[in-house]
């Protein structure tokens, strides 16, 4: 089995076989004489095969990363954001990303309200919770100004993402929880609540993107746009905050492809 291992793994260091030439026989119990006898010491330690030990419960549900090259749908005439206004957006998003990047460890050290109690980063349905609100997640019907409490229940409508959540984030975390955001909004319509933690979250992503952060934003750009095809008049309350996601997502992160182009 010695031999198999040796001839199917070069050496590193060329090492005599001390003591086979002269006939002495090497005692791995006493202290070695010389560089070759230390040598064979310390790789009569190692096993032969080793086998690396792992969780399967840390391992991400998507290992393979598929990367879709497919554009956004066209916006209905007259639905297109203007130019100017992309370029605007794009710089308040830099400041902001500017800010965040200046003031995170602050941020980080403040307390937060005991009422916060931020979900691990692998506890896909509880973010939803967090970011959502239960009532979003559950689809339960607004309830009555007049009989509910007057105090805003975060646990209820969601917590926004303040400084002091989205600053303790790692990278891992930000991504994790902007995927889970991604697939609830690839099922359900679009709500405030989602807009503001996926411009938060994508405030917080840092460049270059990885191969999965890029994946996920070109997905979050090709929903917006599909969702913003259904869209019946220009009043309404969500072409903006769609509008904004994709103009990120494009003109920022430079996925110039899914762009908006002027009316």
């Amino acid at each position: 089995m010695k031999s198999d291992v040796e001839e199917l793994m070069p050496r590193l260091l060329p090492v005599e076989t001390c003591g086979i030439e002269t006939g002495e026989d090497f005692n791995l119990n006493e202290p070695p004489r010389n560089p070759q006898e230390y040598l064979r010491l310390e790789a009569s330690l190692c096993p032969d095969v080793v086998v690396a030990k792992i969780d399967p419960k840390k391992l991400r549900k998507k290992q393979t990363v598929n990367v879709s090259l497919t554009g956004c749908q066209a916006a209905p005439q007259g639905f297109s954001p203007s130019l100017k206004w992309q370029r605007q957006q794009v710089s308040n998003f830099s400041e902001i990303r500017r800010s965040i990047s200046k003031h995170r460890l602050h941020w980080s050290g403040q307390a937060l309200d005991d009422n916060v109690f931020m979900p691990k980063q692998d506890a896909e349905e509880q973010w939803k919770k967090f970011c959502l609100g239960e009532n979003v997640y559950l689809n339960s019907p607004p309830t009555d100004p007049v009989t509910e409490d007057p105090g805003l229940d975060y646990v209820k409508v969601g917590f926004p993402p303040f400084l002091s959540i989205v600053s303790r984030l790692n990278q891992a975390t930000v991504s994790a929880v902007l995927e889970y955001l991604i697939n609830w909004f690839e099922e359900r319509e679009f709500v405030p609540q989602l807009g503001r933690w996926q411009y938060a979250l994508l405030a917080c992503l840092e460049k270059p993107l990885l191969p999965e952060a890029h994946s996920l934003i070109r997905q979050l750009a090709r929903r917006s746009s599909e969702v913003r095809t259904k869209l019946e008049h220009q009043e309404d309350e969500r072409l903006s905050p769609l509008n904004l996601m994709i103009c990120l997502v494009a003109r920022y992160f430079d996925q110039n492809d899914l762009a908006d182009k002027e009316d």
